[in-house]
């Protein structure tokens, strides 16, 4: 049987995760380039290359890609790992406010997204 695990990091917890289903047996692993993917990302690949240590994957091409394409992209979209998106993940809710407030142009006011997502009705 075939099973396979694909994280989110909302709370940094994407490697941890994806480690911890290969020590427990999963046998197909679903990782992403810096980790990029919308909102807070997925599992870093170049994390997985350098635990697995196998030395048919090579690094560097990878960091090189990091470094061309995926860290300008990334500021450009506003993807990846920020305290919004752990907000939702503390409070369990699922990250749709976190990305609508990373689009927004207040997104630096954490503080405020914070109020915004625990105030009462």
């Amino acid at each position: 049987k075939q099973v396979g695990i694909h994280t989110h990091n909302n709370l940094q917890l994407a490697f941890a995760n994806t480690i911890e289903a290969i020590i427990l047996g999963a046998n197909r692993i679903d990782a992403s380039i810096a980790g990029l993917g919308r909102g807070a990302g997925n599992c870093p690949m170049e994390l997985v290359l350098g635990f697995l240590h196998n030395p048919k994957f090579k690094l560097r091409p990878v960091l090189q890609c990091v470094q061309d394409t995926v860290e300008p992209l990334r500021e450009k979209l506003r993807w990846g790992f920020a305290a919004p998106y752990m907000v939702t993940g503390y409070l369990n809710q699922h990250p749709k406010a976190a990305m609508r407030f990373m689009e927004s142009d207040g997104y630096r006011d954490i503080v405020r997204f914070y109020d915004s997502v625990t105030e009462e009705d």
